[in-house]
């Protein structure tokens, strides 16, 4: 089994309202729950959860075998995925290659290609974070924040009291409902920016 290399990096993000979503090469990781079944509810990091645990596996497996990834993923998850505590990471495929190759102890043969010169973009140990202040965030700030919007305008868009949206980001915590809310809205935004777009493109015409 040759381990494949290459230059693709995984990439994570996780939404303010807690939605995670994994990428390689630009494409949405499986997570390869048929074979694998240990996390229903998908990937995590940050952590020692089934869900970190998942995407050790889906990670390790993307770049090598089934056999490799599950007699390591457990360990992947303890030396790498737990220590992602950002809400946006990302790993070079070659970071993830370095470390099977540290850490395999299978038979030679089904461990290692003959040796390519495989550069690589950054070292586990210095992976790449985005919001990584460890002062604990507030979710409805970060939201107005996000948006471009006051805590009032917010409300307005929700319609609902501004006292209510007061009350949220004072408990830091939004109720199901008003998550589902903001996530119908931010994705109108979305769909409203791809209508414009085609507008002013027509009018170019």
């Amino acid at each position: 089994m040759a381990i494949a290399m290459n230059n693709h990096v995984f990439k994570g993000h996780r939404t303010l309202l807690g939605n995670k979503f994994v990428t390689y090469g630009e494409l949405e990781l499986s997570t390869n729950f048929d074979i694998y079944p240990t996390s229903k509810s998908g990937f995590d990091w940050g952590n020692s959860s089934l869900g970190s645990n998942q995407l050790a596996f889906s990670m390790l497996f993307q770049l090598s075998s089934q056999e490799l990834a599950e007699k390591y993923a457990e360990q992947f998850m303890r030396d790498i995925i737990r220590n992602l505590h950002t809400r946006d990471w990302i790993l070079s495929a070659s970071d993830v290659v370095e470390w099977i190759e540290k850490h395999c102890e299978l038979p030679k043969e089904k461990c290692n290609e003959p040796k390519a010169k495989v550069k690589t973009v950054n070292s586990i140990k210095k992976v790449k974070t985005v919001n990584s202040k460890k002062s604990k965030s507030n979710i409805v700030k970060d939201i107005c924040k996000e948006l471009d919007i006051t805590q009032k305008q917010l409300a307005k868009i929700l319609e609902v009291p501004e006292g209510t949206v007061s009350s949220w980001a004072i408990k830091n915590q939004i109720p199901r409902l008003g998550k589902k809310a903001i996530e119908f809205y931010i994705q109108n935004r979305k769909n409203q920016k791809i209508v414009d777009s085609y507008r002013n493109f027509m009018e170019l015409l």
